[in-house]
């Protein structure tokens, strides 16, 4: 029986499809949350089709997940897994279409591959990312070689950046937003109400620009009387964070714990230097968290208007102070930020993602 959503694509075929599993080795950040969210919302929206998690590590299936999602045993291949260990397992699961979901696809793939870039950060300064020579080097030639039909981005401004980056003819890549999870919703104030805090929430790393935030808290904490929270896995090439009162280095925290620490936040910093989508920013949003993040391209477009823009110095601590001062303030930016989070869900982005599976899974059929 075809599943629920086969009447609304003509071309919708009860498909097999791979994806790579790799980044769910990671424990936290935007990559683990694409491949686990992404991968449960096609397998519950699309039940008919079957979807592979393919990666030579090992690591964990997304909870819940339904049957029609699985991760076969893949021996492990070394350096050999993206040129035949893949191939091969590719071959076993009968998959008909590969997502490279981080940067990479086979060199030699044996079915249609669609390749996602999040962003360009691995070309725009080297110090962001000090180990990924293997993507700087290698993402051009599989773009060049076309070893990937499609390309997915997850904002226009990433798209546009790849058009013009790489010299990819605009209708080979496309755009698919990304979602806050369902549990990024409001939760009631903690009892008794915590001291005011600002939050961070995020790898810290150079690229977040978390010299910046420090700086501009640490000059308005005496009138703001707010603490700062800094939530996420610290990466070693980030300076060291000296100990400070009002400062907590709360590191990584499971996923169930941060919708009351936005909740009940008086704002949600971002400074970012650059961004691909900036998911932090949406689940923000979606617990009803006032936004300050930077002017980036990509979390502008995906703030849609409902955050404050401050990249630095004296414009970002006037937002400080704004949004600490102000209970209107903090309102309006509140609801705007519900607002605009309801406008995306994983649902819309599995069906998009989706679309384009069937567009080439559909020329692969006719071939």
């Amino acid at each position: 029986m075809p599943g629920p959503n086969a009447s609304r694509y003509p071309n919708s075929l009860q498909v097999r499809i791979a994806l790579d599993a790799t980044p769910l080795v990671l424990t936290s950040g935007g990559l683990q949350r694409y491949v686990a969210e992404l991968s449960l919302a096609l397998a519950r929206e699309f039940p008919e089709d079957h979807y592979s998690l393919l990666s030579d590590q090992p690591f964990e299936l997304p909870d819940s997940h339904p049957t029609n999602l699985t991760s076969p045993n893949t021996p492990a291949h070394g350096k050999r897994w993206w040129l035949t260990g893949l191939r091969r397992a590719l071959q076993a699961e009968r998959a008909q279409l590969f997502h490279g979901t981080n940067f990479e696809v086979p060199w030699l793939p044996p079915v249609p591959s669609i390749l996602t870039i999040h962003d360009l950060s691995p070309w725009k300064d080297p110090a962001w990312h000090p180990g990924p020579n293997r993507v700087r080097s290698r993402t051009p030639w599989l773009i060049r070689l076309r070893r990937a039909e499609r390309i997915l981005t997850v904002s226009e401004a990433v798209r546009r950046e790849v058009i013009n980056h790489f010299g990819v003819a605009p209708s080979l890549v496309r755009a698919v937003p990304l979602a806050a999870a369902t549990l990024f919703r409001p939760v009631p104030v903690m009892q008794p109400p915590p001291a005011p805090y600002f939050l961070y929430v995020g790898t810290l790393e150079p690229r977040k620009n978390i010299g910046a935030l420090m700086e501009a808290w640490a000059a308005t904490r005496a009138e703001t009387g707010a603490d700062l929270l800094l939530v996420g896995r610290r990466r070693p090439d980030l300076v060291p964070i000296p100990p400070r009162a009002g400062l907590r280095l709360v590191g990584e925290v499971p996923d169930a714990d941060l919708p009351g620490l936005y909740s009940n936040a008086l704002a949600f910093v971002y400074p970012t230097h650059y961004e691909g989508f900036g998911l932090p920013v949406l689940e923000a949003m979606g617990c009803g968290c006032p936004v300050i993040t930077s002017t980036d391209p990509a979390v502008t477009e995906v703030s849609g208007g409902a955050a404050i823009h401050a990249q630095a110095g004296h414009a970002l601590a006037e937002a400080l102070i704004a949004l600490a001062a102000k209970p209107e303030l903090r309102e309006h930016f509140r609801a705007a930020g519900l607002k605009r989070a309801a406008q995306f869900s994983w649902q819309r982005t599995a069906r998009e993602t989706r679309a384009l599976y069937a567009e080439l899974t559909v020329k692969g059929s006719r071939a």
